[in-house]
């Protein structure tokens, strides 16, 4: 497995619109994309710092995972996504060093990545996200 680099870094928010003017106004970040990703129940907002994304996540319903996330912890920190080239061969060699994965296998993401979680619990706490651009060659 090659991390390639950090991909996104992603924050839980209440609202993407009430932090716009904090990312804009006082960092002079530019938002680039706001999507919805329905089966996570999830709206996103990313910015751009070199070649590593913030990535504001608001929660589209109470029964989200960032919903449940802000209401235990609060905003702040959600996860932290490292770029590798294969999701999935990724996982099978994190499960073999006896991480504990959220995800099996690679499903859709945000931005069209191919995303999976690894358990915070075997990771120091952090909840850690593998992405993969998709291959464009297949």
């Amino acid at each position: 497995m090659e991390i390639t680099h950090i991909e996104h870094i992603g924050i839980a928010v209440k609202s993407i619109e009430e932090q716009l003017p904090y990312y804009e106004g006082v960092l002079g970040l530019k938002c680039y994309n706001i999507e919805t990703v329905e089966d996570q129940k999830v709206k996103t907002a990313f910015f751009k710092v070199g070649e590593t994304k913030i990535e504001l996540l608001e929660p589209t319903s109470d029964e989200s995972t960032i919903a449940k996330f802000i209401e235990k912890k609060g905003e702040g920190i959600h996860h932290i996504a490292y770029a590798t080239n294969n999701v999935n061969e990724a996982l099978k060699e994190i499960e073999a060093k006896g991480i504990r994965l959220i995800d099996a296998e690679s499903r859709p993401g945000a931005e069209g990545l191919n995303i999976a979680f690894l358990h915070p619990k075997s990771t120091g706490g952090v909840l850690t996200e593998l992405c993969e651009h998709p291959h464009t060659d297949k």
